[in-house]
């Protein structure tokens, strides 16, 4: 794929020798290498199949759309089931307007790269810009006054670790310290250096104290006036509370977590303060690199300073990782305004057009009659194809579109566009070098890789700051000593944004993130929980089992299930009855189940065809079938209207806690007025503290945890 190799004709020519010891230095290190209508929705399958209008692809090819159990063939839990389709094709359901030249379903077709702007943007043959005032800038960053250490930029970059301690940083746990901020709220500061003391939350925030670079500190408030009200005080007329906090703790270079993002409220301003923090970046390390081009150009020939030391091995600097093209179109759209002083003073920007047209979405595509909740329609909007990658290259008052990954300073992809290139052990094709020296990762909207494909971001969390295994023409007189002592992951800044707290999302975040400033995560406790949104009055029973091991619980929730809880459900009284999985290995492993057992029950999954879905939706809402099988992300990409409902069993606690009250809701569609019958039905253990306390409070939760009863809650809408 020609986006993915190095074309820097710069960069070509690469003497023997600094090839020959980088490959010395090599040996002596370790490296590895919808849309219906919901009134009309249960009339009949044709009408129904006939209104849908959601292009969706399914992964069993080989079965009829008439089939009953048209995902039955190939319903064995293998990984590479799931990865190598599932996540290829439920991410783009609606993407009827995705160029299918990047489209999977479609087959790869071979990438557009732009290669005719190579030299304009390669940063070894470009120097600093006399007019632009960038020069002069830098003249004075270069002098050792005492604004130059407090530039956050200079002091994390410049910092120069001791062995003894990345040693330290590795073998030893890391320190926490509690602090409560005005907006985050309760923050927990981690690291494994003491020195390192808690920060303190700024109250206002000028925007000359930020140390950003031209043009961003005239632009910045511009930009970002949609998200400013009246209430913001007059000092403080650039960030929103949450942007300042935020931009407080990235300016400071630690990493940072924040697991309250809102699609529908906060996910906007979030975006623009962490493409603002990108950006700077970029820029401050482009504009010292080009200062330096002219300081050796003008410098005698002959001498040798290793001063100039100002890149990493490869070029590629920020990793932007988010879900769908639709956000890689806005972030290319905020670096834009932001580079633009003014309307007239426009920057180039190459191959724009293209991008708008294979990024962007056809708004008359949308299906006028396609009725979803609101968080829906925020997390779906525009482009939604899951696979794809592009690399952005930008220096000074211009910006080079699908530049060629080691000629880019921003590559912006989604954990599945990465997961393609970066390849599997063993496959001939495949490439991750361009990793190696990346200084800041931000994961955008985490908690949807978790409904997509949470592997892929594992995958890449393995192979970045590696060292690379070619030099890609690098000038190894340049490079910082961090990144030739394959220290780079120590300095790394990795930005973790998520709609929900969650263990494998924690995880990344405590393995894999080895910043030596430190961490800072927000870890704020839910009050009441999504069940007070529950405005049905019917009977909630929390049932608790007991696993010796997290590894076990997955075994002892499903004997529990099926030794406690389905027994109880046997009878015909206790028809309608749907059993809401999470997981589609444990959805697979209660199907199998059922069909030995032979109980009359239905299913749907996110891989069942609309035909399927249909038909047991009917079957289901005139009792033909007394169970139907329900999993997460067919909740998660679909939000139909279940009809029929009257026991409720959760076999886990939803991933996101207002599915549960979404789904408990599903029950005031039933028009037969028997709510005495309804009943819900909880299971949960000690490991899932995180997601009970998201449905019913931390309160509750605690008392839960303690208490090895059974918990009956009866919540009404007023609760």
């Amino acid at each position: 794929e020609n986006s993915d190799k190095s074309s820097a004709e710069s960069d070509s020519e690469t003497e023997v020798e600094q090839v020959s010891v980088y490959h010395k230095l090599l040996a002596t290190l370790k490296t590895s290498p919808e849309s219906e209508s919901e009134e009309e929705e249960d009339e009949s399958e044709s009408e129904e199949a006939a209104g849908e209008s959601e292009s969706e692809v399914d992964s069993e090819g080989s079965q009829e759309p008439g089939e009953a159990d048209e995902e039955d063939k190939n319903d064995v839990p293998d990984q590479e089931e799931v990865t190598g389709t599932a996540e290829q094709t439920l991410g783009q359901e609606q993407a009827d307007g995705a160029d299918t030249s990047c489209d999977p379903s479609h087959g790869v077709i071979e990438e557009f790269t732009d290669v005719k702007h190579e030299s304009e943007f390669s940063l070894e043959t470009n120097f600093m810009e006399e007019e632009s005032g960038d020069c002069s800038a830098d003249k004075r960053d270069s002098n050792s006054s005492p604004a130059v250490s407090e530039d956050p930029f200079k002091q994390h970059m410049d910092k120069e670790l001791e062995e003894k301690e990345v040693e330290k940083m590795s073998t030893l746990p890391k320190t926490s310290s509690q602090s409560k901020w005005p907006r985050l709220g309760q923050l927990t500061f981690s690291s494994t250096l003491e020195k390192h003391k808690t920060l303190k939350a700024d109250k206002e925030v000028d925007v000359k104290q930020l140390y950003l670079h031209k043009p961003l500190g005239s632009t910045w408030p511009k930009v970002n006036k949609q998200f400013l009200s009246s209430a913001n005080k007059p000092s403080d007329t650039s960030f929103t509370p949450l942007q300042r906090e935020l931009f407080c703790i990235m300016n400071t270079y630690r990493d940072l977590f924040y697991p309250e993002r809102n699609a529908l409220t906060n996910g906007e301003e979030i975006r623009h303060a962490y493409c603002l923090h990108a950006l700077n970046h970029v820029l401050k390390a482009n504009a010292q690199v080009l200062s330096n081009n002219a300081k050796r150009r003008d410098q005698k020939l002959g001498t040798d300073n290793d001063d100039y030391r100002d890149q990493g091995l490869t070029r590629p600097k920020v990793l932007m990782i988010v879900p769908f093209r639709e956000c890689a179109l806005r972030i290319v759209h905020i670096f834009i305004s932001l580079l633009e002083v003014n309307d007239k003073r426009k920057i180039d920007v190459s191959n724009k057009k293209r991008f708008k047209g294979e990024f962007g979405s056809d708004p008359e595509e949308k299906p006028p009659n396609l009725k979803r909740p609101e968080d829906y329609e925020a997390v779906f909007a525009g482009n939604i194809d899951d696979h794809f990658r592009i690399g952005v290259a930008i220096l000074q008052k211009s910006m080079r579109l699908y530049a060629p990954f080691y000629s880019s300073d921003i590559i912006i992809a989604s954990p599945l566009g990465m997961r393609t290139i970066i390849g599997a052990e063993g496959e001939k094709k495949r490439d991750f070098d361009f990793l190696s020296s990346i200084e800041i990762l931000i994961i955008d909207q985490a908690d949807i890789y978790l409904m997509q494909n949470w592997e892929h971001v594992l995958h890449l969390m393995k192979h970045i700051n590696l060292l690379p295994l070619d030099s890609h023409g690098v000038d190894f007189s340049r490079v910082r000593m961090l990144n030739l002592n394959n220290w780079s992951k120590y300095y790394r800044q990795t930005l973790l944004f998520s709609a929900l707290q969650d263990p494998q999302i924690n995880s990344v975040f405590n393995k894999h993130c080895c910043n030596y400033v430190g961490q800072v995560a927000v870890r704020n406790v839910p009050l009441s929980g999504s069940i007070s949104h529950v405005v049905v009055q019917l009977p909630h029973v929390f049932r608790r089992l007991e696993a010796e091991n997290l590894t076990s619980v997955i075994d002892t929730r499903f004997q529990f299930f099926i030794d406690k809880v389905l027994p109880e459900y046997r009878d015909a009284i206790m028809s309608h009855t749907l059993i809401y999985v999470p997981s589609y290995f444990d959805y697979v492993r209660l199907r199998n189940y059922f069909k030995k057992e032979k109980l009359n029950f239905i299913h749907i999954c996110e891989y069942t065809k609309k035909a399927g879905v249909c038909r047991a939706r009917r079957f289901f809402l005139k009792g033909e079938k007394q169970f139907l099988l329900f999993t997460e992300r067919f909740h998660f990409y679909k939000r139909y209207t279940i009809k029929g409902i009257r026991n409720l069993i959760f076999y886990e606690l939803p991933t996101y806690s207002h599915f549960y009250s979404e789904i408990c809701n599903m029950m005031k569609a039933t028009d037969n007025g028997a709510d005495a019958t309804w009943t819900c039905t909880v299971l949960y253990s000690k490991y899932d503290a995180q997601k009970l306390a998201a449905v019913v409070g931390i309160d509750r939760t605690a008392q839960m945890l303690q208490s090895k009863k059974n918990v009956h809650l009866f919540v009404t809408g007023e609760d």
